[in-house]
């Protein structure tokens, strides 16, 4: 995976989206959704994330960590 993300924002609509962490870079996680668009994504609100971790997201920013299923 390289360090590019998709053009454009995937959680820039009116709801938030849950994503998938791919790789941690700073406070700044790599995220996929469920048909494998990347986004960058900012993680201050939600503390440190690992790669596994989903995270509900808005606007590029993940506003929480979602509990294991």
């Amino acid at each position: 995976m390289t360090d590019a993300c998709e053009p454009g924002c995937i959680t820039c609509g009116d709801i938030a989206v849950v994503l998938t962490v791919v790789s941690v870079h700073g406070v700044d996680a790599h995220c996929l959704d469920g048909d494998g668009r990347r986004e960058r994504v900012a993680t201050e609100l939600v503390g440190a994330v690992q790669p596994g971790d989903r995270v509900l997201v808005h606007a590029g920013v993940a506003i929480e960590l979602m509990e294991a299923e």
